[in-house]
Formats: C-alpha cells, sequence, structure tokens
C-alpha cells in the first residue's frame, strides 16, 4: 500500500507540472493513446501501412542471463514475452523459458541467496526508479516486498551464508544513498552501516567470509571514487584507495582469497581502468595486474572457492573475455568468446561454469554459458543457452557497422560506429548520440538502427565525442564544466566528414539523442539548424540550471560534478547561455521531443519547458509524452507507437514522403 501510495503521489505532482506548463493550449492537436497513458500533439495519425511495417521489426526478443540455480543444473534469464522484462528459468540448453515474475513493471537487480532456491530482485512503478527490493521464492512462485515501499532502493549484495543483504536506500531522508544492513527474514530490523552525508552514492560491493566487514565504494564521479571497508561491529569506516589530492576511480570487487587483500578496478596512475590487487593496510599502493591491457577493465567476478576469476576487457568497443588464477595472476583470454558485447559474469554455485550475457552488432542479447576446465586458466565449450527470436527477420541480412575515425577542431580523432546500407548511395544520414555523458556507444545489436538501415535506406553513425567513456581518463574530462560545448563542435566536425564522404548525403541528416544525448541533439540544433533535416530528443535536457535543480536530490551533487554548479554564479551565467532553451530562436530544423511523466532524472519540465518555447517561436514540434514511464520508455506499447512516430518523422523529413494510410 505505501509503495502504491507513494508512486502516486509522485505521478500527480508530475502531472500538475505538465499541465502547468501550458502544452495543453487550445491549438495543439492533441490525442490520447494507450488507456490514457501516452499522450501524442501535434503528431499526425499513424498510418496503417507503418504499423504492417514495423510489427516485424518489434517483436525481435533478447535474453539476458541473470543467476544460476542453487543446484547449477538451470539458470535465470530476463526476456520480454508480454510487456515488459520478466524472470524466466531455463532447464537446459535451447529448452524452454519457464515465466516466473508477471508483473506489469520490468524487474531488475536480480540474485539469488547463497544455498536457496530463493532470489532478490528490485522493481519500481511508471519508471519513477523509486525501486522496491523483493524476495522471490523460487518453489512457491511468490515474492515478498523487503523494502519500505516508499524509498529507492538497490545494489543489493548477498553475504557469503546467505543470511543477510547489503544494499543502498534513501529510507533515512530521501536524498542520501545510505547503506542498510538486512536479514531479509527479518526486514524490520534492518540497520544503516553507512550514513551518506556527503551527497554522493555509496554501494555495498562485497562481505568478508566471515561477513563481520563490508567493502563498499564511495562514488564522487567517473573519474573520482574511494574503496572504503567498513566493520559493521563498531561502524569503523578504512579508507583503502582514492580520496587524495589527485581524484581516481576505485572500485573495489572482492576481498581476496585470505582475507589481507582486495581486488578492485583502479585507474591509478594509468589512463585505463585496470585490475589490482592491494592490501587492506591503510596507505599502501594497488599492484596493478593487467598493465599490459591498454583498455577499461570491468566485469570483474571472483569464483566462490575464490580459485579463479573473470573479467571482460573493453578493446575498442568490443569484449574480450579473460579467464584468471588469483593466486599467480596468471590470465589468458577465452579465444571462444564471439566478437561482440559480454557481461552479467556469474560463477556456477559449484565452480565449474560461467554463466555470461553476449550480445553482437547482427544479434541480440541470448545467454551462454561457459564450460571451465580443471585450472584456474582453462575453459572447454562455450554453450547458447538460448536463441532469442528474431521476428521472422533474415539474421544474415542484418548490418555489422564500422569502426571510423573523423578529425575534430582541436586535432584529435573520434571514434564513431558506421551502419552502412548495402548498395550505392548516397544514403541520408541519421547521427545518434548516447547519453551518459559517460556513455560508450558500442556495435551492439539495435532493431531500431537495423530498420532504419533496411527500411530508410539510411546510415547510421554512433559518434563517441569527447567526455566518453572507453578511452581514457583524459578524453572523459574533455567536456566537464566549461569545455561543454566541445563536444558539440565534434558533432559539428562529423557533419563535416560526412560532407567528405562520397556515399553519404550531406543535405539530409537527422540527429537522435537521449538524457545527455538530448541536450546535444538540441544543442547541436542551435548551432547547425541550417545542416540538418531532423531532431529528435528524447528526454533531453533543455537547460542545465532548471535540470540541476529539479532532478532528484539523491543524484543533484554528482550531476554538478559533470556539468558545474548552478550555485556558483558564474557557472550558472555559463549554463545559462549554452542551454539550448536560452536559445531556441536559433532552432530552424523540425523537432520531435519523446518525454516519459515520471522522469527522476531529466524531469518532465525540460521536454514541456522546450516545447513552449519552440512553439511561441512558430516552430514544428512533435511531442509524446508517457504518463507511466520514466526516463526512456521501458513498456512495450509505449516503446512500439515511439518507433511508428519516429519512422513517420523521418520518412518524412529525409526522405521527403509520407507513409500512405
Amino acid at each position: 500500500m505505501l509503495l502504491r501510495q507513494s508512486l502516486m503521489a509522485i505521478c500527480g505532482a508530475a502531472l500538475v507540472s505538465f499541465v502547468s506548463h501550458g502544452v495543453l493550449a487550445s491549438d495543439v492537436e492533441r490525442r490520447v493513446l494507450n488507456n490514457g497513458n501516452l499522450v501524442l500533439e501535434d503528431i499526425p495519425e499513424i498510418p496503417q501501412s507503418v504499423r504492417y511495417e514495423l510489427y516485424r521489426w518489434q517483436d525481435v526478443r533478447a535474453a539476458a542471463f541473470r543467476a544460476w540455480s542453487a543446484d547449477s543444473r538451470s539458470i535465470y534469464v530476463s526476456t520480454g514475452f508480454g510487456s515488459v522484462d520478466s524472470l524466466h528459468k531455463v532447464a537446459n540448453p535451447g529448452g524452454a523459458r519457464r515465466q516466473q515474475t508477471f508483473y506489469r513493471e520490468p524487474i531488475s537487480e536480480i540474485s539469488r541467496r547463497p544455498g536457496e532456491e530463493q532470489l532478490v530482485f528490485s522493481r519500481d512503478a511508471n519508471g519513477s526508479e523509486f525501486a522496491q527490493v523483493f524476495m522471490f521464492d523460487g518453489e512457491s512462485g511468490e515474492a515478498t516486498m523487503l523494502t519500505d515501499g516508499e524509498s529507492r532502493n538497490g545494489a543489493t549484495v548477498w553475504d557469503r551464508r546467505g543470511s543477510r543483504i547489503a544494499f543502498k536506500s534513501t529510507r533515512r531522508d530521501g536524498k542520501a544513498n545510505d547503506i542498510w544492513v538486512m536479514d531479509p527474514d527479518q526486514p524490520d530490523k534492518a540497520e544503516m552501516a553507512i550514513q551518506a552525508d556527503d551527497g554522493f552514492l555509496w554501494e555495498p560491493a562485497e562481505f568478508s567470509r566471515d561477513g563481520s566487514r563490508l567493502l563498499v565504494q564511495n562514488y564522487v564521479s567517473v573519474t573520482d571514487s574511494r574503496a572504503i571497508m567498513v566493520d559493521l561491529d563498531n561502524g569503523t569506516r578504512t579508507l583503502l584507495a582514492g580520496g587524495g589530492e589527485t581524484p581516481s576511480l576505485n572500485q573495489p570487487v572482492a576481498f581476496d582469497d585470505d582475507g589481507a587483500g582486495l581486488w578492485l578496478i583502479t585507474d591509478r596512475g594509468g589512463e585505463f581502468n585496470q585490475l589490482a590487487w592491494q592490501s587492506l593496510v591503510p596507505g599502501t599502493a594497488p599492484e596493478i595486474v593487467t598493465s599490459d591491457i591498454p583498455w577499461d577493465i570491468s566485469n570483474v567476478t571472483i569464483s566462490n572457492n575464490r580459485k579463479r576469476m573473470a573479467f571482460v576487457a573493453n578493446e575498442n568497443g568490443n569484449s574480450r573475455l579473460y579467464l584468471m588464477d588469483p593466486a599467480t595472476r596468471a590470465y589468458r583470454m577465452v579465444d571462444k568468446i564471439p566478437t561482440g558485447i559480454a557481461y552479467g559474469l556469474r560463477f556456477s554455485p559449484n565452480d565449474k561454469r560461467l554463466g555470461l550475457t553476449l550480445n553482437s552488432a547482427n544479434a541480440p542479447s541470448d545467454a551462454y554459458v561457459l564450460k571451465l576446465g580443471r585450472g584456474p586458466l582453462q575453459s572447454g565449450r562455450l554453450v547458447r543457452w538460448t536463441e532469442s527470436e528474431v521476428g521472422g527477420l533474415v539474421a544474415r541480412e542484418f548490418v555489422v557497422p564500422d569502426l571510423v575515425h573523423y578529425p575534430t577542431f582541436d586535432g584529435r580523432e573520434v571514434p564513431a560506429w558506421v551502419h552502412k546500407p548495402r548498395g550505392e548511395g548516397p544514403h541520408p544520414v541519421i547521427i545518434r548520440i548516447h547519453g551518459g555523458p559517460e556513455g560508450q556507444a558500442r556495435p551492439t545489436f539495435s532493431t531500431t538502427f537495423q530498420f532504419w538501415v533496411a527500411n530508410l535506406g539510411a546510415a547510421v553513425i554512433q559518434p563517441n565525442v569527447r567526455g566518453s567513456t572507453g578511452y581514457g581518463k583524459t578524453y572523459v574530462d574533455l567536456d566537464n564544466g566549461f569545455q561543454r560545448e566541445d563536444a558539440v563542435r565534434d558533432i559539428g566536425a562529423l557533419l563535416d566528414w560526412i560532407e567528405t564522404q562520397p556515399d553519404l548525403d550531406a543535405s539530409r541528416v537527422a540527429l537522435y539523442g537521449g538524457s545527455y544525448g538530448g541536450y546535444m541533439v538540441l544543442a547541436s540544433a542551435v548551432h547547425y539548424s541550417d545542416r540538418l533535416s531532423a531532431v529528435i530528443d528524447n528526454v533531453g535536457i533543455s537547460n542545465f540550471v532548471s535540470f540541476l535543480e529539479n532532478t532528484q536530490d539523491y543524484r543533484r551533487d554528482r550531476r554538478r560534478q559533470e556539468y558545474g554548479d548552478e550555485r556558483d554564479p558564474k557557472m550558472r551565467a555559463h549554463l545559462e547561455r549554452i542551454s539550448p532553451l536560452n536559445n531556441v530562436s536559433s532552432i530552424t530544423v523540425p523537432m520531435f521531443i519523446i518525454q516519459g511523466q515520471n522522469d527522476p532524472r531529466v524531469p518532465v519540465t525540460e521536454a514541456t519547458q522546450m516545447v513552449e518555447a519552440l512553439r511561441e517561436q512558430g516552430r514544428s514540434v512533435w511531442f509524446m509524452n508517457a504518463l507511466n514511464e520514466g526516463h526512456g520508455y521501458r513498456k512495450r506499447e509505449n516503446r512500439d507507437i515511439m518507433q511508428q512516430v519516429m519512422t513517420m518523422f523521418l520518412r518524412q523529413h529525409l526522405a521527403g514522403t509520407e507513409a500512405a494510410p
């Protein structure tokens, strides 16, 4: 009941904001779909031909590895056969996916209780991101809410005996990301282990063998985080890494076998995130283990018996999977893994197999299992456990992107992934800008991109402008604070590069971006409207000052680290100057703006104020707002219509034609 009341309060407050900003003006053509949950303004009726054209593409599914069964024989995956992703159990490779959860909201952060067929997962409502933690019983199929129904909770970690969980929560004051410890069988006795008074993010990493200590990450920004050990008996905190005069990333992973040290990811002393070992004695330096891999290391996991580790290297956007012997620190790349993106690594309870998710540019995500040999570096066959449907499409016709590098204004080379249609051009171009800004465009499978290539005949380019991760911490910091518009100049350089490509049509270029990528497309529209044909902004920032003042309290200070502190007069003036909302008179390109009503990250007002300002200028703007979504559409019924409208918009402005009824 508390969860429902809390979420209704959030949605109600957002709706008042939506109405009060004038988007219900009488001269706006407004339609409501999906049982009143999807509002379309100044968007034409969707032709039946567009719906038919997209049906097969919208039926493509994926599956992600989530957890092992207690006996190491079955796996749990998340997959979407209905409106949202649900938990399924698979008993053998290629076996049926037996659905376990049946909610109208997607679940996430799934982990199994050691020794038991019980799992915890998190779930919010209507995209609010005020997630609650639930205990799911695999035998009965029943789920019990463990948290208070009002706060924001997540990052759940089990102790090794399966008797307690540690998790982050805002339950104390609604703002701080404190760390709590709970016996799931007695949720009313949860205790706060760390009170976070610094405004930044605290997340648990691992319990010690006896459960008396907890490794924790204190996250300030993408290049500044600290590894801390907490004594759960007396509350003493020991800073193990980070926090000095020179910021560095330090992400604790696990205690070592004898509890004398920890494994962590760090960028101290180098450009990239490396796997390291460090003593638990304060003040000691890390010993870098992967120094000969000049790329970021991620997805590090350790086996239950502590005799083997696995990790992933992000090599120019593609994943390379490695096995490592913690005793000797020797490691070896697993050559059986196909080119693509690997994530979600988890050892089976008996440590004989490694579960993971694989995604490639021409195939959706699926769950795989790697058989392991006797030695720490030995591996056997890679077995595909799920084979996701591609909607009757021909997989061999999917386009694999090429990696290119184009020059930008300061002499740097910007990496970009380019999907090109088969056949002669010149092709219209859709530039997709990732969010974050600490994100990275990688060669993952996208039905949207494949559809644009096949049915719109468009090339799709994904640039990793400055500020992207994956290319070293210097590159990440190039767009911070007063350097924000340098990233926009990287888009201008991409437009210059397109003009040099004979098979690309520089006179037909559209931009698409979400979240921070939404800011980037709006800012690019300010500077390059005369070179663009269309712009799609999905949950984007239109004014940095109003964004920082209205984003949820629990994340505001972290965003100030990236964008600048709006309370500082000089920075505030800079943010106001570069915000697209304050430069809307320079925007002449047709615009489509997409928003979720309950977005806690980029509030709905960022969209409504931009729509209102564009209309006051007499500009063309289509507006879509889902009243039961947050930061991006996670419900299929909304997502399908969004894709249909994007198709109409792009076809009209890139090809100059509209679909038949």
